[in-house]
């Protein structure tokens, strides 16, 4: 007689958890300078011309804390950001970063008298409105892949894809983000891989094959290739 055909797991069968994300540590940032440079030789350039990579995480406050600043900062110079956001902690916080329900205690009046424009409040009220009814889940955000995280965030108003890939590589630390939209990682890679134009995004991710698993630190020696004396010596 034929072997029956096994059937569904029996209930009650604890089912394999699925591995954590990878984020970046030293030993791992070290390795991706290894690899990035044992496999491009025009990316080792810029490694060399830069030096040992200085990428770290923002780990201060909280993640509602992280994103709420970005939102502040959009479009800003760092000291007018910094002089307004200062205000909207003094008001809201009692000079710390405010928490989800203090911002929507106070009316957008008094959000824009701290020099806040009108779409950033929205913006702002907007997150602490996800975070509260639980559509963004920033307490087991940690938990989820890179691009589950991103589509949880682009919902909220004022929080596009690139803000979205900058609390990935500078929050949660994850190793292998590649910002296409990122006009400094775009003309880093232009100077680096000597184009005549600046990459669409396109063109940027036919140049970033070479980057992975290590995408985030690739786009931090894009970004600082910039600043480099001898930049323009490729």
């Amino acid at each position: 007689m034929a072997r029956a055909k096994a059937g569904p797991a029996k209930a009650g069968l604890v089912k394999p958890v699925a591995a954590p994300p990878r984020v970046l540590t030293d030993a791992d940032i070290v390795a991706a300078v290894e690899a990035l440079r044992a496999r491009d030789a025009k990316m080792a350039r810029a490694i060399e011309v830069v030096g040992p990579c200085t990428l770290q995480p923002r780990q201060e406050g909280t993640h509602f804390d992280h994103l709420a600043r970005a939102i502040v900062y959009q479009q800003l110079s760092g000291l007018a950001a910094a002089t307004i956001y200062g205000r909207f902690m003094a008001q809201c916080g009692d000079g710390s970063p405010p928490s989800p329900r203090a911002i929507l205690a106070h009316e957008e009046p008094t959000l824009r008298a701290c020099g806040l424009s009108g779409a950033k409040v929205a913006a702002i009220r907007d997150l602490a409105l996800h975070v509260l009814d639980g559509r963004l889940p920033l307490d087991t955000i940690e938990t989820m892949d890179d691009e589950s995280i991103i589509e949880s965030l682009i919902p909220v108003r004022g929080v596009g894809r690139w803000t979205a890939q900058m609390f990935l590589m500078f929050r949660l630390w994850r190793p292998d983000v590649l910002p296409v939209l990122d006009l400094g990682v775009r003309k880093g890679a232009q100077r680096i891989y000597n184009m005549r134009a600046l990459p669409d995004s396109a063109r940027l991710e036919k140049v970033a094959r070479t980057w992975h698993p290590w995408a985030t630190v690739a786009s931090w020696y894009c970004w600082r290739v910039l600043d480099a004396e001898n930049a323009g010596g490729w």
